[in-house]
This record gives C-alpha cells, structure tokens and sequence, in this order.
C-alpha cells in the first residue's frame, strides 16, 4: 500500500512540474495582438491582480490563478500547468527566432485574424509558418464588436455573449466565421467555430472575441490551457534546474548596460555569475553573466528605473542578461551555461552548427539572401524552396557591399537580385546597388518581399522578352525607283519606295529570284539619317555589295533576307500582331525560300 501510494505521489509531482507553456501571438499588423495581451493583462490590473502576473523581457507570464479568475465557472478543476507565458515581441519575429534542433519554440500559437478584415499578408505567412513547425494553434477572430448592432457583454465567453444578440448579428457573424474556414481550408487546415468542434487535434478551432470587450477571450485562455494539458503534457516536461538553455530574441544596446540580450529561457536555470556560450554569425564567444534583469512589475510601470536586478531566473521565462563581449551575438542563437571548461569545445561545435544548417554559400546560379534571425532565414529559404526559387548565398545580416557584387555576378537576370528580410541595407552597399542596378527587396514581411520579387521577376522576363522580339529582323520590301540611281555601287545608292513592312538599316536583301544582293548601309529621308522606313515612304538607300545594272536594277523588288530562325519567329509568335502589308510581304519571301528548299524556316 505503501509503495501505491509513493508510485501516486510521484505521478502527482511529475504532472506539477510540467513547465509553462510558451505561447506566440501571430497575426497581421493591427488585427490586435497587442490589446489580446492588454486585455488579459488590463482585466488582471483591475481586479488588483497585477502582481500575479509577471513581466519577462518580450514576454508576459499569466499564473493559472489568474487564467481560472478570468474564466470562472467554466474552469476545469485538474489542470496541473503553472499558467500560460505570452510572447510579446511583434509579429513572427518571436516565432521564427524562438527555435531549437530545427522546430520552433512555441508550444501553442494564437492566429489573430480581423473578422472585418479576413486573411491579410501577414496572416497567410503566420500560417506558412505554423505549418512548417507543426505548431498548435487556434484562431482569434478579431473585433467581433465591430459588427453593425452588436451588443457587448464585457469579458464574457462567447455562448454568453452571442445569447443577447439579434438574428441578423449572428448570421453576420457566422457568414464572417466560415469565410475564415475557406480560407483556411485553402491553406491545408480544417477549420471551425470553437464550440462546434469535439476533437481540437483535427480542427482548428475558430473563436469570435472582441479584445477591447474582452468577449471570447476566456475561451481563448481555456483553450489554450487544455491544448497545453492534454496535448502537450510531455513536451512541457523540461526540468526548471540544472545548466540553463535559452533562444536570443533581441540583441540590444540600453543605457548604462551596454549591450543585452532579450532571451527566452526555456529549459534550466541561469544564475548571475554563470559562464554562458553565445551563438554569433561567425566563432561562438564565452563570457560571463553580469546581471540577470527583469522589468518592474505592472503598478510600477511608470517608474524610471525600468528594470529589476535578480539573482536567478528559472525555465520558462523571459529575461535580459547584460555581460562583457556581446556584441556579435545572433538574434534567434542559443545561449546555454557552460558547467565546465571541457564543454567549451562541444558547445561551440553545436552553436555554430545551428547557423550552418540553414546557412548557403552555393556555387551554382540563384537569388542572395539575408535575414535578421536564424529563425527568419530558415522561414526565407524554406519559403523560396517551396517555390522553386534558386538561392546562391543565404545568411544572417545586414546586407553588405560584398551581397551586391555576389548578386551582380549572376548571370541568370532573373535571380540577379537580393532578398532581405528585416536588415538594413549598409551605406557602401547602397552605392553599390546605384552603380550594378541589383534590385533589393527589403521588407518585415516575407510575403511581400516574395510578392514584390515574384512581379519584378515577371516584369522582367515581359522586357526580355519584348527585347527578344524587337530584335527580330521582321519583313520588309521596296521597289527601286526609276531614274533615282544617285550611285551605281560601293556602295550603290538608289531612291526606293518601301512596298510592304519595315526596312532596316544592316539588314540583307534579296531579289524575286532568291539571290542576296547585299546590306543596306543607310537610309535617308528628306536629307536625314533615318534607322528605319515603313510602307508608302519614297527614301534614298544606300546598299553594300551590288552594281546597278548588273546584280540590281530599276523597277526590282528587293526584299529584307530574314535569317531562317527570325522567320520562324516571325512566322510562328509574330504573325498574328503583323499589319497586312507586313503579312504579304512575309508570304511572297516565304515562297521564294520555299521554292528552293521546302523546309525552310520550319
């Protein structure tokens, strides 16, 4: 009975030191991330609850008590996670640079979609994300309160909140709701309205909130919960001791500081004093942790001192960290304790490797990337893969005069062009890309820079190919006219009216009989040099090669000699865009080719 009951009591305490789920809020810009986190956060504030929930650097740690508090009765009893940790940091920033042996960090995701607005750029590239690191999530559909004639019941679950609303709301909003699920079913995702689902693990549950009401998001918080506990349960079983683990969210420079890192902690513990390894783009480097900070707490946001020293941080939190020689550490690196000096080596293997891994440096033709994070240039070169787009270098940061050069070197027109994800292009890199015109296409927003790159690449291939064409020698005839020989050879100069298409200058000519008689050195009309004459223009030519009177005389048609692959051009893509005098005079030349050989140009 005994030995029952300490088989029990170690259950117990395995499900009580599940770690705090990490969760990262996705979405558009102004679909409302930020008042998500400020309702959940405002709503605590004001029942005097603010010190329960702690501020990480970039992320905020919302304790079960408060979750169950903001729930009510719908709270399920046997719930063992310590609460929910909230990303801050905007946009998929957080997402991309929170990652580890190639998966993300996130153990959940919230999709934040405007109601009003639908799928938004950045919305499909938070779902391409959410796919590639097969994170769980659920949708938040946004500003249900906009609805015309809806009637708000402050931070009520929604089967509350949608009992006092009119027909007509209701079926504005469900018609809103499956909208959603078309489009999510178009990205590869079953989706539904929250309540009407039985199994979460196969359908993407859709909640309708209102983030400045607070209507729908206790739902989001119980169903996030119970992702966590009932899905999760063994990921979350990372110990809160032992050498500390963590993913460089931000590198910054604060006053008084120096710089800093913004890390997510999420396995292990670090203490003031400890040696860490930082990953950088090139050596990892070894230093020592001179103060662990955490922001002030809630009430006491407005005083000056922004920050407060502690001594210890445990996993999963958010947290700054001030040490000598960090300079060159990497946003979405790994930070970890160093315990012995014989773990240098291994460590530094295992840092540099994580860079490698998604690093380029090919020989072959392609497009140059850069990207601010590890993470954001995994999601880049994963999103340029999926569409077939050749990469010649890919690396984290600011894009360099070297990049330039690299990009102009391609020879391939269409991948001659830098790609670069939320970096700064470098002054001498600037005056580079005046000099080369590479084109860069630099944006926070991967979607867009692949859409902005995807219509320069289609503008460009419509100039090379109207390139291609307009160097096409197209048809053309004229007929010498009487007494307006002005030369008789070397070169023989002759006033011709042109009977059908266009006449070039350094074209070949050829008579009815087929026989080539020379190039045309010249054109003038009215006195002036001229590059080309249509038909009806009387013009004076000037012809390499012939005598009149002996291989030329008055009267004759000559025609332009297009070489056999233009006049499969011509004949195949162009005749269909020809002017009738061009079309004629296409088929008398075709003839007379296709006298002699009756192959040809076909």
């Amino acid at each position: 009975m005994q030995q029952k009951s300490k088989k029990a009591g170690k259950a117990k305490d395995d499900e009580s030191n599940l770690r705090t789920p990490i969760v990262v809020v996705m979405g558009h810009v102004d679909h409302g991330k930020t008042s998500l986190l400020d309702k959940i956060r405002g709503t605590a504030v004001a029942k005097g609850e603010a010190g329960l929930i702690t501020q990480h650097i970039g992320a905020t740690e919302v304790p079960l008590s408060v979750i169950q508090e903001f729930c009510g009765s719908q709270f399920g009893k046997e719930m063992q996670i310590p609460g929910l940790l909230f990303i801050d940091t905007p946009g998929h920033h957080a997402f991309t640079s929170m990652r580890s042996r190639g998966g993300s960090l996130a153990d959940l995701a919230v999709l934040i979609v405007d109601i009003n607005e639908g799928f938004q750029p950045q919305t499909i590239e938070s779902l391409a994300i959410l796919k590639r690191f097969k994170t769980p999530f659920v949708v938040a559909a946004n500003k249900m309160d906009r609805i015309g004639g809806w009637h708000p019941v402050a931070n009520a679950p929604f089967a509350k909140s949608i009992k006092v609303q009119n027909e007509r709301v209701t079926g504005v909003l469900d018609t809103k709701i499956y909208e959603l699920v078309g489009e999510l079913y178009k990205r590869g995702f079953d989706g539904e309205r929250f309540d009407r689902i039985t199994d979460f693990t196969k359908t993407i549950g859709i909640v309708p909130i209102s983030a400045i009401t607070g209507e729908g998001v206790p739902d989001i918080l119980m169903i996030l919960v119970g992702l966590a506990q009932r899905f999760l349960k063994d990921n979350l079983k990372l110990t809160a001791t032992g050498p500390g683990v963590g993913t460089i969210l931000e590198v910054k420079e604060e006053k008084g500081l120096g710089t800093t890192l913004d890390v997510i902690l999420y396995n292990g513990e670090f203490n003031s004093g400890d040696t860490v390894i930082v990953g950088t783009a090139h050596e990892p480097i070894v230093t020592k942790i001179r103060a662990l900070l955490k922001p002030k707490p809630l009430t006491e946001i407005r005083s000056e001192e922004r920050f407060l020293p502690v001594k210890h941080v445990a996993a999963a939190s958010g947290v700054k960290i001030a040490a000598p020689k960090l300079e060159n550490a990497l946003a979405g690196s790994t930070i970890r304790v160093v315990t012995c000096v014989e773990e240098v080596e291994a460590l530094s293997l295992e840092l540099k490797s994580e860079l490698e891994a998604v690093r380029i440096d090919a020989e072959s033709e392609g497009v140059i990337l850069k990207a601010d994070a590890i993470g954001s240039l995994e999601a880049l070169v994963g999103e340029l893969k999926a569409k077939n787009i050749a990469i010649h270098h890919a690396d984290v940061g600011p894009v360099s005069r070297r990049d330039v050069i690299r990009a102009s070197a391609i020879k391939d027109p269409l991948l001659s062009a830098i790609l670069a994800f939320n970096v700064e292009i470098l002054p001498d890199a600037i005056s580079e890309i005046q000099k080369t015109n590479v084109p860069a296409f630099c944006s926070d927003i991967i979607y867009t820079i692949l859409e902005n790159y995807e219509q320069w690449t289609e503008e460009q291939k419509m100039r090379i190919e109207q390139e291609r064409l307009e160097a096409v020698i197209r048809p053309g005839a004229f007929r010498i006219l009487p007494d307006c020989v002005f030369r008789q050879s070397r070169p023989a100069i002759v006033g011709v009216q042109i009977i059908g298409g266009v006449v070039r200058t350094h074209v070949n000519l050829m008579r009815e009989d087929g026989a080539n008689v020379g190039e045309i050195r010249g054109i003038q009309a009215r006195n002036e040099n001229v590059g080309s004459a249509t038909v009806g223009q009387e013009v004076a030519i000037s012809i390499d090669g012939p005598t009149v009177g002996r291989q030329i005389h008055e009267g004759d048609i000559l025609y332009v000699n297009i070489p056999e692959k233009h006049a499969r051009i011509v004949e195949l893509e162009l005749k269909p865009k020809l002017a009738e005098d061009e079309r004629e005079v296409l088929e008398n030349f075709l003839d007379i080719k296709r006298k002699k050989d009756p192959f040809w140009g076909r």
